[in-house]
């Protein structure tokens, strides 16, 4: 039987695998997941060696991070991130759902960090009109990995960053005791202090932030 384009690529992954490595990203990860123990530039040299030799997936979004979501080992779910980075330009407004259950499912900060950033953060510069309504869906979900992406989705926006929302969203959980909320709301303020130290100096002084947030935020400015 002829294997699939992922079912080829698992088998790529799986040929490389080094036990020894694997045992230590397991336990990193906090033993949530499996691993074959491929290093980022060994996983760099399998995608870019698959994608030249058989191009990119010709599947959708959904379908495609349905099947890599549907494996076992981790190193799936990496690959299935870099598929949707290079397929995004083509983003579809109803891939909506399969890009959120990237989110909730098999959910840990390695994946949902970059799906924040560069999936969700990219789903929404590309229908706007979407925007006020998810950020009230994820930021009062009982699900603490989209109140994550609430918040981090603007990572990579800058200068095209919507202060009334950032300020919302940290308003929102600002006293939730969970360490990646916590994180999360010093990480949004400290990138965007890169573009406006202002604003996040006076926004930090003006509301009660719990402690590692203030320091986060506060990270890389030179205070008077």
């Amino acid at each position: 039987m002829t294997m699939t384009y992922l079912e080829t690529l698992h088998e790529e992954i799986r040929s490389r695998q080094n036990p020894a490595d694997a045992v230590k990203m397991q336990s990193y990860m906090k033993n949530k997941f499996t691993f074959y123990g491929l290093k980022s530039p060994i996983m760099k040299e399998v995608m870019k060696n698959h994608v030249k030799m058989y191009g990119l997936p010709e599947m959708s979004i959904p379908e495609m991070t349905k099947k890599c979501w549907n494996y076992r080992e981790r190193e799936m779910q990496y690959m299935g991130m870099f598929f949707v980075d290079k397929l995004k330009k083509g983003m579809q407004e109803d891939d909506l759902k399969a890009l959120e259950n990237t989110i909730t499912e098999k959910s840990w900060w390695d994946t949902v960090d970059h799906i924040a950033k560069h999936h969700m953060g990219h789903y929404i510069q590309t229908f706007k009109h979407r925007e006020q309504e998810l950020v009230e869906k994820w930021i009062h979900s009982p699900n603490m990995w989209l109140n994550r992406t609430a918040i981090l989705y603007q990572l990579g926006y800058k200068k095209d960053t919507n202060e009334d929302i950032l300020k919302y969203v940290i308003e929102q959980q600002k006293e939730n005791k969970e360490f990646f909320i916590r994180k999360a709301i010093g990480w949004a303020l400290r990138e965007y202090a890169k573009t406006n130290p202002d604003y996040v100096v006076e926004f930090v002084n003006s509301t009660e932030l719990q402690p590692l947030s203030r320091k986060e935020a506060l990270k890389n400015i030179q205070l008077a």
